[in-house]
C-alpha cells in the first residue's frame, strides 16, 4: 500500500506541473526550448536525467559490473568527466550562441542553417527518425523485473502507465514542464543511488567486506587471475576503455542531449550548470556502475544464462525492505521518463521543423507547428510503447539489437560535424554527409552482418565508439578536398562569436531578447 501511495503522489506532481507549465508552451521557442531562458539547476538537471536512465541503472550497470567488476566504475568517471564536463566546456558555450544566432531550435535545422542546405537538413533529421525510435522503445525494458518484483503486475500495465503519464505532462507543458519535472527526478535518482548502494554493500559487510568478498570471486570462464573483479581496470581493460568512449563521448553528439545547450539562460548559468552536471553524473552513473560492479556477489541468486544481464541489479535490490524498493522503483521511473520526455521532443520538434515543414506543409504557422509536434509526441510514445511490448511478448531481439546502436548511429553522425561546425569555417558540407552515411550504413551493418566483422567490432558498443572516432578524422580529412561554403556564409554565420557587447560575446554572453531582435 505505502508503495502504491508513493507512486499515485509522484504521478500527481509531474501531471501538475505539466498543468502549470502550459502558459510557456504556446509557440515553438517555447514548447521546445522554454523560451531559451532555463536556468543552470534546470538546465543541468535535464542534461542529467536525459542522460542517464533505466538502460544505465538496470541494464548496463548489471551487464559492465559483471563483466568488468569494480573497474566498472571508470564508465560512471568517464560519464563524468568527458560526458558532461567536457561535453559542457567544449560544446555549451558556442552551441547556446550560434544556435541562437541561426534562430536553430533543432540539430538537423543548425545543419541545415550552417551550411545553407535543405538536403543535410532533411538527411539528419531521417536519422534521428530511424535511430531514435529503437532508443526509446528500450527505456522501457529496465522497469519489467523492477515492477515485478515490487508489485507482481504485468509489465505490459506499467509500459501503458509510463507512456500515457509522459505524455500528459510533456504535451500540456513542453520542455519547460520536462526541465522541472527533470528537477524533481533528478533529486529522486540522487538520494535514490546514494541509499541503495549503503543498503546493498550493508547486506554484504559493509564496503571493505564486500570489496574483500568480490576479491575472493573467480571465473575461469573470464580468467584465473586472482582478485580480478576487485582490480583496479578489471579483467578487460581494452573493451571497458570501448565502453567509456561510447557512453561518455557519444552525448556530444546525440539531439537530445545538445539540445540542452539551445535553452540555456546566459554565460553564468553555464558556469554554473558544468559543475552541478559533472557532481551530478558523478553520484549517479558512478554510483550505477559502482553498484553494478558488485553484481557478481548475488551470483548464487541468479542465473545469467537464463535471466540475462538484466537480471542482475533487480536481484541485487530483491531483498531491500518496502520503504528502499518504493524508493528504487520511483528512481528508475524517473531515470526513464525524463529521457523519454527528451528524446519524444527532439523526435517530434525534428520531424515536424526540419521534415514536414516547407517540405510537404508550406506556411506552417507557429500555432500549427506546436500542434503537429504534440500530435508526433503522442505518435512516437505510441509506437515506442508498441515496439516495447511486442519485444516483451515475443521476445523479438531484433528491437533490441536496433536499440544497442542507436548510440553509435546518431553520435556518429553528428559528433564530429556538430562540434567543428561550432569552431570552423574549413568544415564542408560533403563532410557532413559523409560522417552521416558512414555511421548510419557500419551501424545498420553491424545489426546485419555482425559475424563478418573483425571480432573486437562484432559488439555494438565497440562498432559504436569507433564510429564516433573516426568522425573525429573523417570530417577535416574530408574537408580537405572538398569546397567549403561561401564566404558570405561563413561571416554571417561566425559574426555571432565577434560582436560585442562589453566583451566578445564568445567570452560572455546575456539572457537579454533585444540580442535575437538584433540578429534578426
Amino acid at each position: 500500500m505505502f508503495k502504491l501511495l508513493v507512486l499515485i503522489i509522484y504521478f500527481a506532481i509531474l501531471i501538475g506541473i505539466g498543468i502549470y507549465c502550459s502558459k510557456h508552451a504556446t509557440d515553438v521557442d517555447g514548447f521546445v526550448l522554454g523560451g531559451r531562458s532555463v536556468g543552470p539547476w534546470l538546465t543541468a538537471f535535464a542534461y542529467g536525467t536525459s542522460y542517464f536512465s533505466a538502460v544505465v541503472f538496470v541494464g548496463y550497470a548489471g551487464q559492465f559490473g559483471w563483466k568488468y567488476g569494480i573497474a566498472a566504475t571508470w564508465a560512471g568517471i568517464g560519464n563524468a568527466l568527458i560526458g558532461s564536463l567536457l561535453a559542457w566546456v567544449v560544446l555549451g558555450r558556442r552551441t547556446r550562441i550560434m544556435t541562437q544566432h541561426l534562430d536553430s531550435a533543432t540539430m538537423p535545422q543548425f545543419f541545415g542553417k550552417r551550411f545553407d542546405s535543405q538536403a543535410l537538413k532533411i538527411g539528419a533529421s531521417v536519422i534521428i527518425f530511424i535511430f531514435l525510435i529503437p532508443y526509446t522503445a528500450s527505456l522501457y525494458n529496465g522497469l519489467s523485473r523492477l515492477f515485478e518484483m515490487a508489485f507482481h503486475i504485468d509489465y505490459s500495465i506499467c509500459i501503458v502507465i509510463m507512456a500515457v503519464l509522459t505524455a500528459i505532462y510533456v504535451i500540456a507543458g513542453g520542455y519547460m514542464a520536462t526541465a522541472i519535472n527533470d528537477f524533481i527526478q533528478g533529486v529522486i535518482m540522487l538520494v535514490g543511488i546514494v541509499t541503495v548502494i549503503a543498503a546493498v554493500l550493508m547486506s554484504k559487510g559493509g564496503f571493505m567486506g564486500s570489496l574483500d568478498k568480490l576479491a575472493r570471486v573467480s571465473d575461469p570462464a573470464v580468467t584465473d587471475t586472482p582478485g580480478i573483479f576487485a582490480s583496479f581496470f578489471g579483467p578487460d581493460p581494452l573493451n571497458l576503455l570501448f565502453v567509456v568512449i561510447l557512453t561518455s563521448l557519444g552525448t556530444w553528439g546525440l539531439p537530445q542531449m545538445v539540445q540542452k545547450f539551445y535553452a540555456i539562460k546566459d554565460e553564468a548559468s553555464i558556469k554554473k550548470g558544468t559543475i552541478i552536471s559533472t557532481l551530478f553524473a558523478l553520484v549517479v552513473a558512478g554510483g550505477s556502475y559502482f553498484l553494478g560492479g558488485f553484481g557478481r556477489l548475488f551470483s548464487d541468486q541468479v542465473n545469467i544464462e537464463k535471466d540475462g544481464f538484466d537480471a542482475i541489479v533487480p536481484t541485487m535490490l530483491s531483498n531491500l525492505s518496502p520503504i528502499l524498493i518504493a524508493l528504487v522503483v520511483i528512481l528508475v521511473l524517473s531515470a526513464s521518463m525524463s529521457t523519454l520526455s527528451s528524446l519524444v521532443i527532439a523526435s517530434s520538434s525534428t520531424l515536424t521543423i526540419d521534415f514536414l515543414k516547407d517540405n510537404f506543409i508550406k506556411n506552417m504557422s507557429e500555432k500549427k507547428q506546436v500542434l503537429y509536434i504534440r500530435v508526433l509526441i503522442v505518435i512516437f510514445i505510441a509506437v515506442s510503447a508498441v515496439l516495447a511490448l511486442i519485444q516483451y511478448k515475443s521476445a523479438v531481439t531484433f528491437i533490441a539489437q536496433l536499440m544497442g546502436v542507436s548510440w553509435g548511429a546518431l553520435a556518429g553522425s553528428f559528433l564530429a560535424p556538430f562540434m567543428y561546425s561550432l569552431y570552423s569555417k574549413k568544415v564542408s558540407k560533403a563532410s557532413c554527409w559523409v560522417c552521416f552515411l558512414f555511421s548510419s550504413i557500419l551501424m545498420l551493418a553491424n545489426i546485419f552482418f555482425r559475424e563478418s566483422f573483425p571480432v573486437i567490432l562484432q559488439s555494438p558498443v565497440n562498432c559504436g565508439a569507433v564510429a564516433m572516432l573516426a568522425g573525429l578524422v573523417i570530417v577535416p580529412l574530408v574537408s580537405l578536398f572538398t569546397p567549403k561554403p561561401e564566404e558570405k556564409l561563413l561571416t554571417h554565420t561566425f559574426a555571432c562569436y565577434d560582436r560585442e557587447t562589453t566583451v566578445p560575446i564568445a567570452t560572455a554572453y546575456s539572457s537579454d531578447s533585444k540580442e535575437r531582435k538584433h540578429e534578426k
